[in-house]
Protein backbone atom coordinates (compact mmCIF):
# COMPACT_ATOMS: atom_id res chain seq x y z
CA UNK A 1 0.00 0.00 0.00
CA UNK A 2 1.61 3.36 -1.13
CA UNK A 3 0.64 6.59 -0.77
CA UNK A 4 1.36 9.13 -3.45
CA UNK A 5 1.10 12.83 -2.62
CA UNK A 6 1.61 15.96 -5.19
CA UNK A 7 2.34 19.51 -3.59
CA UNK A 8 -0.40 21.57 -3.80
CA UNK A 9 -2.43 19.02 -6.09
CA UNK A 10 -4.67 17.35 -2.99
CA UNK A 11 -7.11 15.69 -6.07
CA UNK A 12 -4.10 13.91 -7.03
CA UNK A 13 -2.97 12.55 -3.24
CA UNK A 14 -4.06 8.66 -3.66
CA UNK A 15 -3.38 5.66 -1.62
CA UNK A 16 -3.07 3.12 -3.99
CA UNK A 17 -2.29 -0.77 -3.98
CA UNK A 18 0.26 -2.53 -5.93
CA UNK A 19 -1.38 -5.21 -8.48
CA UNK A 20 -0.51 -8.72 -9.04
CA UNK A 21 1.51 -6.82 -12.08
CA UNK A 22 3.19 -4.71 -9.92
CA UNK A 23 1.68 -1.41 -11.05
CA UNK A 24 -0.25 1.50 -9.69
CA UNK A 25 -3.01 3.41 -10.83
CA UNK A 26 -3.15 7.39 -10.68
CA UNK A 27 -5.23 10.22 -11.90
CA UNK A 28 -4.64 11.61 -15.24
CA UNK A 29 -1.36 9.03 -16.26
CA UNK A 30 -3.12 5.83 -15.37
CA UNK A 31 -0.89 2.96 -14.75
CA UNK A 32 2.59 3.10 -13.56
CA UNK A 33 4.85 0.19 -13.46
CA UNK A 34 6.92 0.15 -9.93
CA UNK A 35 8.34 -3.61 -10.72
CA UNK A 36 12.37 -3.38 -9.34
CA UNK A 37 12.38 0.39 -8.97
CA UNK A 38 13.10 1.98 -5.62
CA UNK A 39 11.03 4.62 -3.69
CA UNK A 40 12.93 7.36 -4.93
CA UNK A 41 12.87 5.62 -8.45
CA UNK A 42 8.87 5.31 -8.28
CA UNK A 43 8.09 8.97 -7.17
CA UNK A 44 11.10 10.35 -10.10
CA UNK A 45 8.60 8.65 -12.95
CA UNK A 46 5.44 9.55 -11.55
CA UNK A 47 6.97 13.62 -11.71
CA UNK A 48 7.81 12.82 -15.35
CA UNK A 49 4.77 11.31 -16.39
CA UNK A 50 2.97 14.05 -14.43
CA UNK A 51 5.55 16.76 -15.68
CA UNK A 52 5.21 15.43 -19.21
CA UNK A 53 1.57 16.32 -20.10
CA UNK A 54 -0.06 17.86 -17.09
CA UNK A 55 1.77 20.05 -14.10
CA UNK A 56 4.75 22.33 -14.25
CA UNK A 57 7.58 20.52 -11.96
CA UNK A 58 5.29 18.61 -9.78
CA UNK A 59 6.65 18.19 -6.39
CA UNK A 60 5.78 13.92 -5.34
CA UNK A 61 6.15 12.47 -2.40
CA UNK A 62 6.11 8.21 -2.01
CA UNK A 63 5.19 7.03 1.47
CA UNK A 64 5.02 3.28 2.34
CA UNK A 65 2.48 2.62 4.18
CA UNK A 66 2.14 -1.17 4.25
CA UNK A 67 4.68 -4.17 2.80
CA UNK A 68 2.74 -6.99 1.34
CA UNK A 69 2.78 -9.72 3.86
CA UNK A 70 5.13 -12.05 3.47
CA UNK A 71 5.22 -15.89 5.13
CA UNK A 72 5.99 -19.35 5.53
CA UNK A 73 4.28 -22.21 6.43
CA UNK A 74 4.77 -24.43 9.47
CA UNK A 75 2.62 -27.72 9.38
CA UNK A 76 2.88 -31.02 10.57
CA UNK A 77 4.26 -32.20 14.46
CA UNK A 78 4.58 -28.48 15.87
CA UNK A 79 3.04 -27.17 18.95
CA UNK A 80 1.22 -24.40 16.63
CA UNK A 81 1.19 -24.93 13.21
CA UNK A 82 0.62 -21.60 11.53
CA UNK A 83 1.85 -19.26 8.79
CA UNK A 84 5.11 -17.52 10.00
CA UNK A 85 5.93 -14.04 9.12
CA UNK A 86 8.55 -13.60 7.36
CA UNK A 87 10.75 -10.19 8.62
CA UNK A 88 11.48 -7.64 5.61
CA UNK A 89 14.45 -6.45 6.80
CA UNK A 90 15.98 -10.04 6.70
CA UNK A 91 15.83 -13.52 5.92
CA UNK A 92 14.42 -16.54 8.25
CA UNK A 93 16.09 -20.08 9.01
CA UNK A 94 14.13 -23.31 8.98
CA UNK A 95 14.66 -24.12 13.04
CA UNK A 96 14.07 -20.04 13.41
CA UNK A 97 10.49 -20.50 11.51
CA UNK A 98 9.43 -23.76 13.50
CA UNK A 99 10.73 -22.11 17.06
CA UNK A 100 7.77 -19.52 16.01
CA UNK A 101 5.59 -22.06 15.56
CA UNK A 102 5.62 -23.60 19.42
CA UNK A 103 8.98 -26.08 18.24
CA UNK A 104 8.43 -29.61 17.84
CA UNK A 105 6.13 -31.39 19.67
CA UNK A 106 6.02 -34.88 21.17
CA UNK A 107 5.73 -37.19 18.01
CA UNK A 108 7.75 -34.93 15.64
CA UNK A 109 10.21 -36.74 13.01
CA UNK A 110 13.02 -34.25 13.48
CA UNK A 111 15.02 -36.34 11.06
CA UNK A 112 12.46 -35.77 8.00
CA UNK A 113 11.70 -32.38 8.16
CA UNK A 114 10.09 -31.28 4.41
CA UNK A 115 10.59 -28.23 2.71
CA UNK A 116 8.13 -27.74 -0.48
CA UNK A 117 9.21 -24.48 -2.79
CA UNK A 118 7.53 -23.02 -5.69
CA UNK A 119 9.77 -20.72 -7.80
CA UNK A 120 8.35 -17.83 -10.60
CA UNK A 121 7.50 -20.51 -13.25
CA UNK A 122 5.42 -22.45 -11.09
CA UNK A 123 7.19 -25.18 -10.87
CA UNK A 124 7.24 -26.82 -7.26
CA UNK A 125 10.60 -29.09 -5.51
CA UNK A 126 10.09 -30.65 -2.11
CA UNK A 127 13.17 -31.32 -0.16
CA UNK A 128 14.00 -33.11 3.27
CA UNK A 129 16.30 -32.13 5.84
CA UNK A 130 17.36 -33.82 8.82
CA UNK A 131 16.99 -31.23 11.72
CA UNK A 132 18.31 -32.91 14.65
CA UNK A 133 21.84 -32.78 12.74
CA UNK A 134 20.99 -28.94 12.74
CA UNK A 135 20.63 -29.28 16.35
CA UNK A 136 23.27 -31.16 17.57
CA UNK A 137 25.69 -28.65 15.43
CA UNK A 138 26.69 -31.41 13.25
CA UNK A 139 24.97 -29.63 10.08
CA UNK A 140 27.32 -26.37 8.85
CA UNK A 141 24.53 -24.69 7.36
CA UNK A 142 21.27 -23.16 8.84
CA UNK A 143 18.52 -23.87 6.16
CA UNK A 144 17.69 -19.85 4.80
CA UNK A 145 13.47 -20.14 3.94
CA UNK A 146 12.20 -18.50 1.23
CA UNK A 147 8.77 -16.33 1.46
CA UNK A 148 5.66 -18.30 1.01
CA UNK A 149 7.86 -22.08 1.32
CA UNK A 150 5.93 -24.87 3.24
CA UNK A 151 7.46 -26.83 5.91
CA UNK A 152 5.87 -30.11 6.91
CA UNK A 153 7.30 -31.56 10.07
CA UNK A 154 5.84 -35.25 9.54
CA UNK A 155 5.04 -37.85 12.43
CA UNK A 156 7.53 -40.37 13.59
CA UNK A 157 6.42 -43.63 13.11
CA UNK A 158 7.45 -46.10 16.46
Amino acid sequence: MLQVKVFQEEDLTREVSVSKEFTISLPLIGNVDVRNRSVRQVEELIRDLYNRDFLVNPQVTLIVLRYAERSVNVIGMVNSPQAVPFPNERGLTLLEAIARAGGFNRLADRSKVSITRTDDNGNTTTFTVDAVRMIGGRSDTQIPLQVNDVINVPEKFL
